[in-house]
This record gives C-alpha cells, structure tokens and sequence, in this order.
C-alpha cells in the first residue's frame, strides 16, 4: 500500500471512533426524550458509555493482535461496531441503548489499537509521528463534521437514522480493510498468548518512565476534552442560548485541532517532538486558566468561548500526535500491548475524569474551564517527572 493511502486507511480507522462520539451531540435532547431520560445531565451517559467500552476493551486487543496478528483481530472489532450500530438504531430504552453504546465502543477500540499498533509496524521517531499527523489531518475532519451530519439527519429523518449513517461507515471500512490492508505484524514480534509473555510485555509498558509519563499526561488532558465534548450541547443552549450556532462554531473549535495536526506534521521533522508538543502544554495551560478567569468574573461570551476554546484545541492538536508517538516510540518490540495499555489508561482515564466535569455543569461554563486548566497544569508536573525536570529538550539518545 502506497504511503498516502496508507495514512488514509489509518485516518478511516480512527474516525470510526470520532464520527460515534460527535455525530450524538446534536441529538442528544431528542435521544433523551425517546428513551426516558428526564435529567439533562444523564444524557451524559450516552457519550460516556461509548468511552468506557471503547477504553476497557483496548486492554484486551493488543494481547490477541500480538498473537493472531493485527488484521484478523481489526476485522473482528469493525464486525462488532457495526452490529452494535444496528442494535443502537432499535434500541427502545435506556438500558438497550447503554448496552448498545457500550458494546459499539467494545468494536471501536480495536480501530484504535490496532491503528496505533500498525503505524509502529510500518514506522518510528519522528516519521511515526508525521504519519500520525497527517492520519488526524483526515480524522480530525469528522469532528468538524460530524455535528453538522447529525443535525443535517435530524432535518429529515428521526435520530435513529444517525446509527444507520455509523452502520453504513463502518461497513465500509470493513469491506476497505478486508481488501486492501495487508498484515503489518513482523513475524518474528508474534506471540503466544501465555502469562509469562504477557506479563512481561506488560511490564515493559509499565515500566518505561517516558512511556507511562506521556501515557498519563495524555490521559488528563483528554479529560478536559472530554468535559467538553460532554457538556457541549448543554453549553450552547443553556449558557449562550445559541444552539443555532452549535454545529458551527464546534466545528470551527475542531477546525483549529485539524490545523494544527497539519501545522506539526510540517514542522515536527525539524524542531522535535518535545519542543513542539511541550510549547503547546505551556500554551494549552495557559489558555486555560485564562479563560477559566474570564468565566469566574462573569466576563464569558459566546466569540469569547469560541475563541478561547479554538485556541485550547489548536494546543491538544500539536501535543496529542506528539505524546501518543513519544509514549509509543520505546515499545515497538510490544507495539500491541503497548498501545492497547496504553488507550485503556488515556481513554478510561480521561473518560471518567470527563464525566466528572460534565456532572458539574451548573448553568455556567466554569466547572469546565476550571477542570480543562486543572488537568493541563497536572499534565504538566507528569511531563517534567518523566523528563526528570526538563522540557523542550529530550534525554541523551531521544528525538
């Protein structure tokens, strides 16, 4: 497969994930009343059930695409995503839904590992982190547009049909896959599947200081951006009472995010990971808590929130990329386990720490803010433990 779409393939995988999370926002109010749920904060439940399976299952999927390969196990999970996307558009009750929600996260987290797993079969250093790049340039595309898909099915047809748009999504990537992608896994990297083995590689995951340390700093500032995926749709049309304007100004906010993959695959190759994604925690930081200032005083707008807002995603957009590749870049010899720990960390992580914002959402967007700048500042001291104090500039030997 050629390089370009090779990182098309990968982009495809990952926004199998991204189109199940965003493509709800909108219909959120609508999914609610039909299921019962009387408390708008509850209506959390159906993005976080999604995160939950997506992040626990991960923990399992490395292991097996180690012993089985990662092809035949990438098929398996694309087949539960879309079985669990045609259960999801005939659920009639709260509880189906969340058994439906939890199972299609279950099929996701396998696009996820083994996207991460297949990219360090084929790549390392700094190529690794082009390919991721350029792969969330495509991916990132689906948060600008999956609100708007949402809503767009909304106009026409009931919230039902925008499970059958994921059903048909994820059929074509399986049939993509199934044609196209060859197996990636070295031979000499397979596995059995005994405890010896597996406790060893997961020791090895567990045990490389900048690999847990990016791991971890990825898993809170996730939780910010999970917060506000949560609480979006309650932001603009409780806080702004502009919901007119949500699915365009999410958009412009994911807009920022899909920039600055662009903007790092172009200049990662030249300045390093390091410097690169530790400016934008510092900057990530520094929005943050300004804008959780602004809120507290009062002084919050819908152009300010939008502003402030895209600035923080442009921030997660250099230093996402970067971290996952730097907290992968030791493990190639474990790619599997590797990435599978590694999601189950950041997603459950970063899941629950996001609900945990959400459920704060008072009418105003300080719980918010305050938790996106809490979760950067405490990135940040996990960043200088693992770099044992040191920012911008890698160890002896490091990229």
């Amino acid at each position: 497969m050629g390089f370009y779409p090779f990182v098309s393939m990968m982009a495809a995988l990952m926004a199998t994930n991204a189109l199940a999370i965003d493509a709800m926002l909108p219909a959120l109010p609508q999914i609610g009343a039909a299921l019962g749920i009387t408390e708008p904060n509850d209506r959390q439940w159906i993005i976080t059930a999604y995160l939950l399976g997506f992040g626990v299952s991960q923990i399992i999927y490395g292991t097996l695409s180690d012993r089985f390969g990662r092809r035949p196990v990438l098929m398996f999970g694309l087949v539960i995503y879309v079985a669990a996307s045609v259960l999801a558009s005939f659920a009639g009750s709260f509880q189906m839904m969340m058994f439906a929600r939890v199972l299609q996260g279950v099929g996701a987290a396998a696009t996820r590992v083994l996207a991460v797993s297949i990219v360090r079969d084929c790549y390392s250093g700094r190529d690794m982190a082009r390919v991721m790049s350029l792969a969330m340039i495509v991916f990132l595309a689906v948060p600008i547009l999956a609100p708007s898909i949402g809503q767009a099915i909304l106009w026409v047809a009931p919230w039902r049909w925008i499970f059958g748009v994921l059903t048909t999504f994820g059929a074509v990537v399986l049939l993509w896959a199934a044609l196209k992608l060859p197996e990636t896994q070295h031979p000499e990297d397979r596995k059995p599947i005994e405890f010896r083995s597996i406790v060893a590689a997961f020791r090895v995951t567990l045990t490389t200081r900048i690999s847990v340390g990016y791991m971890l700093a990825m898993g809170f500032v996730l939780g910010g951006l999970f917060g506000f995926i949560n609480s979006a749709q309650q932001v603009f049309g409780d806080v702004f009472h502009a919901l007119d304007w949500f699915t365009t100004i999410f958009a412009l906010i994911a807009g920022c995010m899909a920039v600055a993959s662009l903007v790092n695959a172009r200049i990662v190759g030249r300045l390093g990971m390091r410097r690169v994604s530790h400016g934008a925690l510092l900057g990530f930081i520094g929005l943050t808590g300004l804008h959780a200032i602004l809120a507290a005083s009062g002084h919050e707008y819908l152009w300010l929130f939008a502003i402030l807002q895209g600035g923080t995603m442009f921030c997660f957009g250099l230093l996402a990329p970067n971290f996952n590749a730097m907290a992968m870049d030791p493990l190639g010899h474990v790619a599997g386990t590797a990435s599978s720990v590694q999601g189950f960390v950041t997603t459950v992580g970063g899941a629950l720490l996001g609900f945990y914002i959400g459920q704060h959402f008072n009418g105003t967007v300080v719980p918010l803010t305050l938790g996106f700048s809490i979760c950067g500042v405490i990135a940040l001291v996990i960043v200088l433990i693992a770099e044992k104090g040191r920012l911008f500039h890698p160890a002896a030997g490091r990229s």
